[in-house]
């Protein structure tokens, strides 16, 4: 019989605690703790993102798994050690972990990626590839080391398709049997003690944060560009969609189309090609020096 292994599970998300928490017990391990960080930044502000889904689990928490709320990452460490963990599995936490805490569980630490590494290494792989036009993502299961997404690769699948339209909830059921698969699969790699496989150089492109000038839209822009960043914003939240200047209007562009839509107002870009306003918002204007506009 394969050996149980104790569990700390580090995520920033309800579903995804309950995700790796199934997992876990259906491949016979124990989840002990989560995770959850209390800020964006280590001893940071409490923010309201950790605050709604620190309330969340404590509506779905399983009776027998604690939750954690350290300040930093050594908060982190220290009640880590208290559970004895063998494996310490993370997906989307907030912050880098040093390598004195990944050495804390036994067996190490695990990230699970939302993308095929070593493409898009970073915390934002899923808006990277909206932004670059990506068809579909993958997923990615490697050990963790003193990088950022550089460890060895337990197991890895692609061909999770991104639609025009697509939104974390229209993504998610197609990410989470993928998610499932691929964690099923490392989990037995690290109950068998394999070390993975090194990543190579291939196609690295760093998935940062989005920097601040692209919330701005600038049209000397592909329509495809422009699209693509529209897409972005509509997948973090329409709260969030770019500006734009439109017939001396300052607009947030909330939905686009790369064909002619009835109703949709049509705005020539830098390649000479057309795209379609087909849902805005009027706004005040920026108030830093606008980019070019029409």
């Amino acid at each position: 019989m394969a050996e149980q292994l104790r569990i700390v599970l580090a995520s920033m998300g309800v579903k995804e605690f309950a995700l790796l928490h199934e997992v876990c017990v259906h491949a016979g391990h124990l989840p002990v703790g989560y995770a959850c960080s209390r800020s964006i930044r280590p001893r940071g502000e409490v923010d309201s993102q950790a605050v709604g889904v620190a309330s969340g689990l404590l509506g779905a928490i399983p009776a027998t798994v604690d939750l954690l709320l350290p300040a930093d990452a050594d908060g982190l460490g220290r009640a880590m050690t208290g559970y004895r963990p063998d494996l310490l599995i993370v997906y989307g936490f907030n912050w880098i972990l040093p390598e004195s805490v990944l050495a804390i569980p036994r067996l190490g630490a695990l990230n699970v990626h939302s993308s095929l590494l070593p493409r898009y290494r970073g915390p934002a792989p899923v808006l990277w590839a909206i932004r670059n036009g990506d068809a579909a993502v993958g997923v990615t299961v490697h050990r963790m080391d003193a990088g950022v997404d550089t460890g060895p690769i337990l197991a890895q699948r692609g061909d999770v398709p991104l639609d025009d339209d697509v939104t974390p909830d229209r993504l998610w059921p197609r990410l989470r049997p993928v998610l499932a698969a691929v964690l099923v699969d490392a989990l037995r790699k690290v109950a068998t003690g394999t070390p993975g496989d090194p990543q190579g150089g291939g196609d690295s492109c760093p998935a940062r944060f989005l920097e601040p000038e692209y919330s701005r839209v600038d049209w000397s822009r592909s329509a495809r560009e422009i699209h693509n960043q529209v897409r972005v914003f509509g997948f973090i939240g329409s709260q969030e969609a770019p500006v734009a200047l439109v017939d001396g209007r300052w607009l947030r562009l909330i939905r686009t189309s790369l064909v002619p839509v009835v109703g949709g107002h049509q705005v020539d870009c830098g390649d000479g090609h057309a795209i379609w306003i087909v849902e805005s918002t009027p706004v005040p204007p920026p108030a830093t020096t606008p980019v070019a506009g029409t």
